[in-house]
């Protein structure tokens, strides 16, 4: 009610034991005479020369002898130098085993989270597709599959979002799709037709033939429907090196294809061409193809790739897990949220 009646009444200061205690710790602590602070500067060098360093190691080695310990930095330690790849924590990566194949496999493979997928047969391969057909999974339903996952993966090989926009018209990537006429050349073409659609410029190598496959006719006629170029002569592939080269040219059968002088002519352009090349489903003899891979696209399970085929990456290509039951193989996706997942040799 005081402070009501007079608003403008300043409030004295007050001043008790409290501020002398303040003031009293204050003194304590800042309230010292410059004069007590002795003139003469520290010796550093002489102190120094009193610490025995050898001394003091020495006496830390012995103990770390006696009782078993090792402590970081003494001078005897020379410290452990790492590339830019290489893991400084010391860690034995994590194994998983959830495909089983019914025969040894030549070769193994291993994702990115530990899990071994092995590679198997031709034969058994073979045998899987042949099972899965039979089950609905038709040969057009595979190449639609494989089509699908082989563009994508071109797609991030050619740059992915930070060339392939609508506002980016400019740097318009082109790739050469090296077909043959078989059903692996059916499948680069429905390869090629995604790509055009996503603004791709395709060049489409396919030799002329008295009688195609239906599979190929029928992969033709969509892709004519495109943008894409389609040429049946080595002298209308592009001079200039292409971004990505595509390669469909090897069979795992008909190897007699190899001895065609088309085959010969587009091998070697593909190699005086040298851009890098995506080989889709390669055969396993080495012999057999052409031209050296970057990268190998392999289906559903991996064949026994060697050097030539480059880095292996694994595609989805719908086979339901029960398929895999029946030809023998016990079999656990290692796709994850991914169609196209890399592979590693073991």
């Amino acid at each position: 009610s005081s402070s009501s009646r007079h608003p403008n009444q300043v409030t004295p200061k007050k001043s008790g034991l409290k501020n002398g205690q303040m003031k009293s710790k204050d003194d304590e602590c800042f309230g010292d005479d410059i004069d007590e602070i002795p003139d003469t500067d520290f010796d550093f060098e002489g102190n120094l020369a009193l610490f025995d360093k050898a001394a003091v190691f020495e006496e830390i080695e012995t103990y770390e002898r006696r009782s078993g310990t090792r402590s970081r930095g003494t001078p005897n330690e020379k410290p452990a130098r790492y590339r830019h790849d290489e893991n400084i924590l010391e860690s034995e990566t994590i194994v998983y085993r959830r495909i089983v194949v019914p025969q040894n496999a030549n070769k193994e493979f291993c994702t990115d989270s530990g899990l071994v997928v092995p590679s198997v047969s031709y034969e058994l391969h073979k045998k899987l597709l042949s099972v899965a057909e039979k089950h609905g999974l038709t040969l057009e339903r595979r190449l639609e599959m494989t089509g699908v996952c082989a563009s994508q993966m071109a797609l991030s090989l050619l740059g992915g979002p930070n060339r392939l926009n609508p506002k980016n018209v400019h740097q318009r990537p082109t790739v050469a799709l090296l077909c043959g006429p078989h059903v692996k050349g059916a499948q680069g073409i429905s390869c090629g037709r995604h790509l055009s659609n996503h603004d791709v410029h395709v060049i489409l190598f396919l030799p002329n033939f008295v009688k195609m496959l239906e599979s190929i006719t029928n992969e033709l006629n969509l892709f004519s429907k495109t943008q894409g170029q389609q040429v049946s002569s080595v002298k209308d592939l592009p001079d200039t090196p292409v971004d990505l080269v595509i390669n469909c040219l090897d069979c795992h059968e008909n190897a007699f294809l190899r001895d065609q002088p088309w085959y010969k002519a587009v091998v070697d352009w593909a190699n005086q061409n040298r851009a890098p090349v995506l080989s889709i489903d390669p055969p396993i003899n080495e012999m057999e193809q052409g031209i050296d891979a970057k990268w190998s696209l392999a289906l559903g399970l991996p064949l026994p790739l060697g050097e030539r085929a480059g880095r292996v990456y694994l595609c989805d290509i719908g086979i339901p897990q029960k398929v895999f039951q029946e030809v023998g193989i016990n079999y656990h996706s290692p796709f994850g949220c991914k169609f196209v997942i890399p592979l590693h040799s073991t």
